[in-house]
């Protein structure tokens, strides 16, 4: 598949191109170039949403006006949001863009228009070691057809202009100029079983082990909170499984049927719509049994320590398994953050003077 000014496939970038197709869209090329079953897919690259930009800064301001913004004034800030989403939500594609994103569409889904797809932000700063924008952007899952994908491409980048997303600019002094949008489309898994897992303990640090976390169905009812996943901890080279807490897994969330719309999985993770994807009840003899075997286990084991042993550190990785086919797939790899900021900043200050400690000591004992 050949690449293009605005579309690039998951086989043709990595992690060197995130200024161009943003956290997510780097990680799952950079996944698929290492060898990794990822769901195929393709990134319209942020040249897209900067050319829809500049249009509409030949109308009036976008970047000015949110630099305009003080942090504490929620007011200006909220209707300033709503403004610019609509602004993009409603703005026409510009030429080129349109054809390059259609065709990529008929390609990704050989001319299938029930092909489920996701569509997913993957902002320029998201992902980064010192400052994270994951999960303040849209993911739309179980989106069908080519007007709706482009419906909900728009919706990605108009995300960018959330309340919380220009909070966060704002609080941390991103300048606008910097911040872009690329959005991820790729095939949707139907997942009999689908979550998380650490290559550290995210509770306490241990590189020994890998923390596996799922529950039936998509992951976004995990991701979301709505579900409590069952868990595993277990040995990174031994395989051993230490921890095996089985949870009542009451529901899970599943396509809403091949008519529905794409529903949005807000920032917080409960879907924004009814359409593409509803929560339903577990089968009773389902809900306190194990939503992986131990075979599966160990098969994830395996992955979380390429995917590490591939980036040189611990990672925090969305995966899941097809329900026909029982493949695992991964749907995203990043960089474990919050032990290793514990790891990188000091302990305390040095003193501007070695010997003031020292001498306070001796000058206790007069």
């Amino acid at each position: 598949m050949n690449s293009s000014t605005h579309v690039s496939w998951f086989e043709q970038i990595g992690l060197h191109d995130r200024p161009h197709v943003g956290g997510k869209g780097g990680s799952l090329g950079e996944l698929q170039r290492a060898g990794i079953a990822v769901p195929p897919g393709f990134v319209v690259r942020t040249r897209a949403f900067e050319r829809l930009i500049e249009a509409l800064e030949r109308e009036s301001p976008v970047r000015a006006q949110i630099e305009a913004l003080r942090a504490e004034d929620l007011d200006a800030t909220s209707a300033c949001s709503r403004a610019l989403r609509a602004r993009v939500e409603n703005a026409p594609l510009p030429s080129g863009v349109l054809a390059e994103i259609t065709s990529a569409h008929a390609a990704l889904c050989r001319d299938d228009a029930q092909t489920a797809l996701a569509v997913r932000s993957s902002a320029t700063n998201e992902d980064a070691t010192d400052a994270s924008f994951a999960g303040l952007q849209d993911t739309y899952l179980w989106v069908l057809g080519v007007e709706e994908m482009l419906r909900k491409v728009r919706s990605c980048w108009a995300s960018l202009y959330s309340v919380e997303s220009i909070s966060y600019r704002l609080k941390h002094r991103f300048p606008e100029e910097s911040v872009a949008m690329a959005v991820v489309v790729q095939r949707m898994v139907n997942a009999r079983t689908a979550g998380v897992m650490f290559t550290r303990s995210p509770t306490t640090g241990d590189r020994s082990v890998v923390t596996i976390e799922g529950a039936w169905g998509l992951g976004s009812a995990v991701v979301g909170g709505e579900v409590t996943p069952d868990r595993w901890v277990v040995g990174k080279i031994t395989g051993e499984i230490s921890v095996r807490d089985i949870s009542d897994k009451a529901v899970q969330h599943v396509p809403a049927g091949a008519s529905g719309r794409g529903s949005a999985a807000t920032p917080h993770g409960e879907p924004a719509s009814a359409g593409g994807i509803e929560t339903c009840p577990v089968a009773d003899e389902l809900r306190r049994a194990p939503c992986l075997s131990d075979e599966e286990i160990q098969a994830l084991r395996t992955i979380a320590r390429n995917v590490e042993r591939h980036y040189g550190r611990p990672q925090d990785i969305e995966w899941a398994i097809d329900r026909q086919t029982g493949a695992i797939l991964l749907l995203q790899s990043r960089p474990e953050t919050v032990w290793s900021a514990k790891e990188t900043s000091p302990a305390a200050r040095p003193a501007e003077n070695p010997l003031a400690h020292v001498m306070s000591i001796f000058g206790g004992r007069r």
